[in-house]
């Protein structure tokens, strides 16, 4: 018995001391040095203004309390990011990279200029997922997914461009659930989907709720928009009485093809991550100091004051969520990549 419990003493001092020399090595190396952040957007945008107070905090998580830069690398919608953080950039821990998740399903359906592998990325999380809702306009005339079945115009509906959430998510539900959608692209950013929806070009749009509820925050007050339907994998707290698509389809191809629309597009929106070859001691540090910051009522304070909202999902489970991306049943893939290409009804 003595042995035993010699020996479990033991096993938990080599831990200790490991542990500690871990951080202290850590300690060591962050010492002095700068963190960079690359975000794939221009600033003043969300992923900059969440990368901002993201890159404030977190260096209070990471021993040696190192400095934050951040560095916007905006162009072919967080592409040039995306390729840099994975061809360019150091694995040392230096470098934190956010583009949209949209890059990792242009990697999936094989689109040309994507130079990276999303399974080989390091991933630290997300400070919330992306629950897409479409809204439409007062003047569209429909007020429930049953008006929308039985109008006999298609709802005219803004996108950014092909491959991107806007359009993915109201040709996937014009495929799977009957709704009558013309999809609009070209428009520059959601702002201007939103004027163009005041004045009548359009009569709607899907993007994050959480956005939507922010940004378009008068015309929800005052009616003159609604949400319809949330192309989700859950209901949003927000939303209880709005239907969610998925259990609304009526055949499991039009459910399986809605939640892969919801995973690919929602978890890993706005998701961090580091080049690929990073140590795992170092990922798993940065992986800790991202879910530390995540809980630190500082940072809570801050982003309540800036309404970002905060439902993260760690790194070893974004790790999953995007593994699970690349393994979708080929045939539901191919079905996928016809809606989100030069598909009718646009």
């Amino acid at each position: 018995m003595k042995v035993a419990f010699s020996l479990g003493i033991k096993v938990l001092c080599a831990v200790a001391i490991a542990a500690t020399s871990a951080e202290l090595g850590a300690e060591e190396f962050y010492k002095g040095k700068a963190i960079t952040f690359v975000v794939g957007t221009a600033a003043g945008g969300g992923f900059d203004t969440y990368t901002r107070v993201i890159a404030r905090h977190i260096v209070k998580k990471i021993p040696g309390n190192p400095s934050t830069i951040v560095n916007n690398m905006t162009g072919a919608g967080t592409l040039i990011a995306a390729n840099y953080l994975y061809r360019s950039a150091k694995p040392d821990g230096l470098t934190i990279g956010l583009f949209s998740g949209s890059m990792i399903i242009k990697h999936i359906l094989g689109e040309k200029g994507v130079e990276f592998d999303g399974k080989k990325f390091g991933w630290l999380g997300t400070p919330a997922p992306e629950r897409h809702t479409c809204v439409l306009t007062e003047k569209s005339g429909v007020r429930t997914v049953g008006d929308w079945l039985r109008s006999k115009e298609p709802m005219r509906m803004g996108s950014l461009g092909p491959g991107n959430a806007t359009t993915a998510v109201p040709e996937a539900l014009r495929a799977t659930l009957g709704l009558p959608i013309k999809v609009i692209e070209g428009y520059k950013g959601t702002s201007a989907i939103r004027l163009a929806a005041e004045s009548g070009e359009l009569e709607g749009a899907c993007w994050g709720w959480d956005s939507i509820k922010v940004t378009w925050s008068k015309g929800l007050e005052t009616g003159l928009v609604r949400p319809l339907i949330q192309a989700t994998l859950e209901g949003h707290p927000d939303l209880p009485s709005v239907p969610v698509a998925i259990n609304v389809a009526k055949t499991k191809e039009a459910r399986d093809l809605l939640r892969f629309t919801a995973q690919a597009y929602g978890p890993s929106a706005i998701a961090y991550s580091v080049p690929p070859g990073l140590p795992k001691d170092r990922l798993l540090l940065l992986q800790n100091a991202f879910m530390e910051t995540m809980k630190d009522p500082e940072f809570l304070a801050e982003t309540g004051k800036a309404r970002l909202v905060i439902n993260p999902i760690d790194g070893p489970s974004m790790t999953k969520i995007v593994a699970e991306l690349y393994a979708v049943d080929p045939a539901l893939l191919a079905r996928f990549k016809e809606l989100t290409e030069g598909v009718p009804g646009r």
